[in-house]
């Protein structure tokens, strides 16, 4: 096996030069204070070894990649049913774009969309109050990670609240077509609250890497999903995980990958690895401008791509 250690050395020093390039989330105001030039990898792989680069152990708002897990959860409670209220294609537009929704009858293209992760957190919403459902989403983060210390960022969740007006309208929009079963603001509040979650790279690898080892975690022996259902969670992080980018990441990096407007992603290494990068700086796509650039160049010194060796 390659040095994936020298890799992960090599990708940050080969980057140093550029650290600072993309721009920040800043229509969400906690975010825009976060420091540009920040940047950090881990990797974890499926026996255990870990490597990590950067600033990697420091956490950061994971945004639309705590969709993966929201997904994961409803999946679990609900099962194949969850497709009546969400859909399996990519979008080809932007992540907090209406368009779609208006000509499909108000069903979101996928669940890493912005319209389709509010449609996900309704069903994870099922049976509880809003703060009974932000637990039990706080409780599975933790449970995957094997870490006890991952926690909401208040802060953030209250600057996406007073701000996340395009979501208070899909939301909206959902429910005039009978796509939501809650009140809106109740699905917003789990919502917002979940894409506020802060995470190290280090703990995201370890919360992503049963989607590596084909649905259960291999240093705690937690069975979290079947392997069909890790494989098609991986399936559609390739092809929805980098909203209208998601090809171009496919193209580029070949491994499933889901982003997040804190400059975070997971990717995923099916049976080698999980792999997370962390760089505030986004492409017009609201992805991490060198966090997709890191992957590419990893996916290329390690032969990784699902696609094949490079």
């Amino acid at each position: 096996m390659a040095d994936l250690q020298a890799i992960l050395d090599d990708i940050h020093a080969e980057l140093g030069p550029r650290l600072g390039e993309g721009k920040v989330a800043d229509y969400i105001p906690q975010l825009a204070h976060v420091d540009p030039k920040k940047f950090g990898m881990s990797l974890i792989t499926v026996d255990g070894a870990e490597h990590k680069v950067g600033d990697c152990d420091e956490p950061f708002s994971i945004q639309s990649i705590s969709k993966v897990f929201t997904l994961t959860m409803a999946l679990g409670k609900h099962g194949e049913t969850t497709w009546n209220r969400v859909g399996r294609e990519p979008s080809g537009s932007a992540f907090n774009s209406i368009v779609q929704l208006e000509n499909e009858g108000g069903k979101p293209r996928n669940p890493f969309i912005n319209a389709g992760a509010i449609a996900v957190s309704d069903l994870v919403l099922a049976g509880h109050t809003p703060r009974e459902a932000i637990g039990e989403i706080v409780r599975f983060v933790r449970y995957l990670a094997d870490d006890e210390t991952i926690v909401i960022d208040p802060s953030v969740a209250k600057s996406e609240e007073a701000t996340g007006f395009r979501n208070a309208a899909l939301a909206n929009f959902m429910r005039a077509f009978g796509k939501l079963t809650h009140p809106v603001e109740h699905v917003l509040g789990v919502y917002f609250h979940h894409c506020a979650l802060a995470m190290t790279c280090t703990q995201l690898a370890h919360a992503g890497l049963f989607l590596a080892a084909g649905g259960s975690n291999p240093l705690t022996g937690h069975s979290v999903v079947s392997s069909q259902r890790a494989r098609r969670i991986n399936a559609l992080m390739l092809t929805c995980g980098h909203y209208d980018g998601s090809g171009e990441f496919a193209y580029r990096v070949g491994l499933p990958g889901k982003s997040g407007v804190g400059g975070g992603i997971l990717a995923v290494a099916p049976g080698k690895a999980a792999v997370t990068v962390w760089s505030p700086g986004l492409n017009h796509n609201g992805n991490s401008l060198l966090g997709s650039l890191a992957l590419e160049m990893f996916a290329a010194r390690t032969g990784w791509s699902v696609f094949g060796p490079a």
